[in-house]
């Protein structure tokens, strides 16, 4: 332990992009990614959402880890580590709902205590999260949002529209999130946590480079 002067740039940002199918959170999660490192080769996706993260291919020559089934948090911080000894300095984990959802698989095939069988599921959950708290680069994780219609009014007519509602991950893991960015369909980004100060009471937004160069 020694004493260091304190340096915002030495911060790595742990991001969150949260919103439903649809939102843009993986071509959100690009061009921030750009933005905070300026070079596309410098940039992996965990890609668990079948290849779609190379649909964006033509924004640059960023890298991708394919990430098939199943998606337990050992396989997930073995992915990041891939990224990480590859010289990465922006890893997008898209997404990481299928982390929870498959803990949540797994916590309702154990036999015996519900209450108690959470012992065997929250370690697993909290080193996929320090994994990703103490990697030494960016990470930006996105999040499913549960998906709800509500009726708004659009030229006089009530109009269905699809919105976002709570991620679908461990409640309380936004706590652990330097920004979390909450998407809406027309890819418009308020803000729900800023540590950095930068993002609010600000109007909401449409993430850009200039998002992760702020």
């Amino acid at each position: 332990m020694q004493l260091q002067q304190a340096s915002r740039k030495k911060a790595k940002l742990k991001c969150a992009l949260q919103g439903p199918s649809g939102s843009g959170k993986t071509k959100s999660a690009l061009y921030i990614a750009y933005g905070l490192c300026g070079a596309w080769d410098k940039i992996a996706v965990i890609d668990t959402e079948n290849r779609s993260a190379e649909l964006y291919s033509d924004l640059g020559s960023y890298k991708t880890v394919h990430f098939e089934p199943p998606y337990t948090p050992e396989r997930y911080i073995d992915a990041l580590n891939v990224c990480l000894k590859g010289g990465i300095e922006v890893v997008i984990i898209d997404s990481t709902t299928h982390e929870w959802e498959n803990l949540l698989d797994y916590h309702s095939s154990l036999v015996g205590n519900s209450f108690t069988n959470w012992n065997k599921v929250t370690p697993r959950h909290e080193a996929f999260v320090n994994a990703i708290l103490q990697a030494n680069a960016h990470i930006i994780c996105t999040i499913r949002s549960k998906q709800e219609y509500v009726l708004s009014e659009k030229n006089g007519k009530q109009v269905p529209e699809k919105v976002g509602m709570k991620g679908v991950q461990r409640e309380n893991l936004e706590y652990e999130f330097t920004v979390v960015l909450e998407l809406d369909m027309s890819h418009r980004a308020k803000v729900s946590k800023d540590r950095t100060g930068l993002f609010t009471g600000k109007p909401e937004f449409i993430p850009t480079g200039g998002t992760g160069k702020a």
